[in-house]
């Protein structure tokens, strides 16, 4: 025997009969974490309530939100929320809908940014003194985000069309989820070592969760030890993160930051035509001023004929070339007078000077010196050089001073 076949819509419907007939389900209280949290342009509101071991879709419409919620619902508040749970029968999905939402303290995540917000305040890390000026006409920017999305679609499209000569350098980085944190920081870090004028740091916007790896602590850091400006353009207007707070400028979005950071091209051509023209005038302004002196000088060199006072001059031109020539003439003559005194006295030290009086220059046969009877041999060649000329001579006996005087 067959079994009965249901249709989706029959088994999502008695499924929804069931919730509605759950006594406990009809009015019902959870606390937990609000998470994804969405407001629709209709009104609703979309958002998640979870744990630690789990999650249940929830909605608040607009009829509600009235007299059911007194204040702003983001992301990471704990709350409590009245409703009762049933089923979606169109999407086959069960989910929480709010009567009434009340504020159960603040998330913990929450408790965590503000506690690392205290304390990096404390350190100075968000002191505006610390603050690097951003540079007015940079040629590289780096861009610490994701490589694809919003952001870096949005940061090339406004750095294109703002100044298209600014290079734009990406460090591609994880942006959420578990590790981005370190992805970013080391991002900021190869930048600021790689040598770019200025750094931007960002994404698009999300929920706590999602825009987190910007509210921890080593990011903070990273930013506060970085040599190179940084300008911090995470999630939207209304998300304010950790490191919005230590960077050297504060954007509202990836866009805004990119603006801080490029400066418009017409924007500053205008400023080039303004300086150009002021220049100009007061270059006219300095030549006005210039030939009116000139002017002044020309009435008074007319006044003043300087051809008399040239006529002069080149009469003391003249005395000076005389007294120049005469004592140079004077120098001359005693300069030669002690150079032929020179010349006598070397010409008494010369030796060949002594050669006139019968004196000569004895030399072996190889051409040295002889200096004793023992540098000679008989019959050996020696060479006698007087004032006139050389003798070639054989010494035919060899006789010392003693053997001379027996």
């Amino acid at each position: 025997m067959k079994s009965k076949v249901f249709s989706v819509t029959q088994i999502n419907t008695y499924i929804k009969r069931m919730f509605q007939s759950d006594y406990a389900l009809r009015r019902i209280s959870i606390k937990g974490q609000v998470s994804n949290c969405k407001y629709h342009s209709s009104g609703h509101i979309y958002f998640s309530l979870k744990d630690e071991e789990s999650q249940i879709s929830c909605v608040m419409f607009a009829s509600a939100r009235y007299n059911g919620l007194q204040f702003e619902l983001e992301d990471g508040q704990e709350v409590i929320v009245d409703g009762n749970v049933s089923v979606y029968e169109r999407g086959g999905s069960y989910q929480l809908y709010a009567q009434e939402i009340r504020l159960n303290g603040i998330g913990e995540l929450y408790v965590a940014y503000e506690m690392l917000k205290q304390k990096l305040y404390e350190e100075g890390l968000f002191d505006h003194e610390i603050k690097k000026p951003i540079p007015k006409n940079p040629k590289k920017i780096g861009v610490v985000t994701a490589r694809t999305g919003a952001a870096i679609h949005d940061i090339i499209s406004t750095a294109k069309r703002r100044n298209p000569y600014v290079q734009l350098v990406l460090y591609p980085a994880k942006v959420q989820g578990e590790g981005a944190s370190d992805t970013i920081v080391s991002g900021i870090r190869t930048l600021d070592q790689y040598g770019v004028d200025t750094i931007i740091i960002g994404r698009g916007g999300g929920s706590i969760e999602d825009l987190w790896a910007f509210n921890e602590e080593n990011v903070a850091r990273a930013i506060y030890e970085a040599k190179t400006p940084i300008i911090s353009g995470t999630g939207h207007e209304v998300d304010t993160t950790i490191a919005d707070y230590a960077a050297d400028l504060r954007a509202a979005t990836p866009t805004a930051a990119c603006e801080l950071a490029v400066p418009d091209i017409t924007e500053v051509m205008e400023g080039i035509a303004n300086r150009e023209y002021t220049m100009a005038a007061l270059l006219k302004q300095i030549i006005r001023r210039y030939q009116m002196k000139l002017q002044k000088y020309q009435i008074t060199i007319a006044n003043y004929d300087p051809r008399f006072q040239l006529q002069e001059q080149k009469m003391r031109l003249s005395e000076l070339e005389e007294q120049i020539q005469q004592v140079m003439k004077n120098k001359m003559t005693g300069y030669k007078h002690k150079l032929e005194l020179y010349a006598k006295e070397l010409h008494g030290l010369s030796p060949t000077a002594k050669l006139i009086n019968g004196f000569g220059y004895l030399e072996d046969q190889n051409g040295e010196p002889v200096t004793s009877v023992h540098k000679v041999k008989e019959g050996g060649q020696i060479s006698l050089t007087i004032s006139d000329g050389t003798i070639l001579a054989m010494a035919k006996q060899i006789r010392t001073m003693d053997e001379k005087g027996k």
